[in-house]
């Protein structure tokens, strides 16, 4: 490999591992950095020890392309430099700050992709931190890693197609699902009829999830909004709103998000230009077509550049590292990035379907309630926020942490951001991008306080 091009790629999902694919075709041995233990991401998440289930059992549909996925990268594995259960928790200049077995390193790179995914996007209400509420994302964790439900009878509610995919793979798995709460009403799913002609396959998917759910019993409620979580100790029930009336339902887990939000910190850090994205609801890193972002060197492909979905991760992994092939010098197949630029395109279109199928609840800023908590790690409510939001005329987040400590904890913000920004820009009646977005700090997670510092690059 020539010493001057040294890519490095954060991230080993589906954007990752076609990354690192396209760049040990081209020749070139590039530095592979993942938290988890094995690739595959989130959506293709691997067990943690092996057991009796099937690829079939553990991503349903989806067992080919997640089984392609693994043996591409268990392929390549001897011609990359991998470093698994690594968290990069720093970007200064061309080197990233990594911490690994307890020990703080720094490895130089000359290019930069970026694949670092999305997590759930949360929005506080009443019990929202009882012990047994997880996300989403949490209980697929759990189903997928461990072999284990989240609890004996759960309850599914948010917005977003995660929603009935991780209810379907729990029911598929033996799991008791008590019921699917879907805050979006039912004719916004009329939409996804639109998707038909350009992604039949998802769509249909999508519907049999439900029809599924449906015939084994579980009820599935629409347009519903989320009251409280009852419980001390441990979740014993729900209650919701549905058409003016109020509903209860007992369980002992809750597992809700409301659609995805993308892991930018990096990004920032490194010092990539962001833009707002309106379909999102959020900020995000600019970057064009094949991934280049404002920095030169730099390149963000996946659900971390936009929530777009796994097949798009693949293609946009792919096109990165052309772009990056392309900008050090090497010769690339311009039909080959043709056919990924109209794959990206068609996706992002049905993506706007999807927006409009499964809405944000844009009714909860205004209606939550004072005493829930917003900020977990500093322990803040929603009525503090509001109080400094009126009183000191707070109108961007960054000013909000710094009178609140809102976002200032161990999460640095990336799960109450969010809801933060809804809250302040119901508030002052303003437009969700004049909230703006806090400011990445190094480290993005939390590290051991008492890590070691190697002090050599690798």
């Amino acid at each position: 490999m020539s010493n001057a091009v040294r890519p490095l790629i954060v991230g080993a999902g589906p954007a990752g591992i076609r990354a690192a694919q396209a760049l040990v075709e081209a020749g070139l041995k590039p530095i592979v950095v993942d938290e988890a233990a094995s690739g595959g991401g989130q959506i293709y998440r691997q067990r943690l020890a092996p057991d009796k289930r099937t690829p079939r059992d553990l991503y349903g549909s989806e067992a080919s392309k997640a089984t392609a996925l693994h043996e591409t990268f268990a392929r390549i594995r001897d011609k990359i430099e991998y470093f698994p259960q690594t968290l990069v928790w720093n970007v200064r200049g061309t080197s990233a700050d990594v911490a690994i077995d307890g020990r703080t390193r720094r490895l130089d790179f000359s290019h930069l992709i970026l694949a670092t995914g999305a997590t759930d996007r949360i929005v506080p209400f009443h019990g929202w931190t009882i012990p047994g509420v997880f996300t989403l994302g949490g209980a697929q964790i759990a189903l997928k890693s461990q072999g284990c439900a989240i609890g004996e009878q759960v309850v599914f509610l948010g917005s977003g197609p995660l929603l009935y995919l991780v209810a379907w793979q729990y029911v598929k798995a033996g799991a008791r699902v008590a019921a699917v709460l879907d805050t979006a009403p039912f004719s916004a799913k009329l939409n996804l009829l639109r998707g038909l002609p350009s992604q039949p396959g998802v769509v249909l998917r999508g519907m049999r999830y439900v029809a599924e759910l449906m015939a084994r019993g579980i009820p599935v409620h629409f347009g519903v909004e989320p009251d409280r979580i009852e419980g001390e100790a441990r979740v014993e029930g729900i209650v919701w709103r549905e058409r003016g009336k109020e509903r209860r339902l007992a369980c002992d887990a809750v597992g809700y998000g409301f659609a995805l939000r993308s892991e930018t910190q990096l990004a920032d850090l490194a010092g990539c230009r962001f833009v707002f994205d309106e379909r999102d609801r959020a900020w995000r890193p600019e970057r064009d077509m094949a991934g280049r972002t404002s920095v030169s060197g730099v390149y963000i492909a996946g659900d971390g550049a936009g929530i777009a979905g796994a097949d798009a991760a693949e293609l946009a992994g792919e096109r990165a590292s052309l772009a990056l092939l392309e900008d050090a010098g090497y010769a690339v197949n311009r039909e080959r990035v043709a056919v990924l630029e109209r794959g990206l395109a068609g996706i992002q279109r049905f993506r706007d379907i999807l927006e409009i199928a499964f809405p944000f609840p844009d009714k909860w800023a205004a209606s939550v309630a004072d005493d829930v908590l917003l900020c977990r790690c500093e322990e803040i409510s929603v009525g503090q926020a509001r109080a400094a939001m009126r009183e000191q005329e707070v109108r961007e987040l960054n000013r909000l942490k710094a009178l609140t400590r809102v976002g200032m904890g161990r999460c640095q913000g990336r799960i109450c951001a969010c809801a933060a920004a809804e809250i302040l820009a119901d508030v002052h009646g303003q437009p969700l991008e004049a909230a703006g977005r806090l400011r990445a700090q190094p480290p993005i997670k939390p590290i051991p306080l008492g890590i070691a510092a190697d002090g050599e690059a690798a």
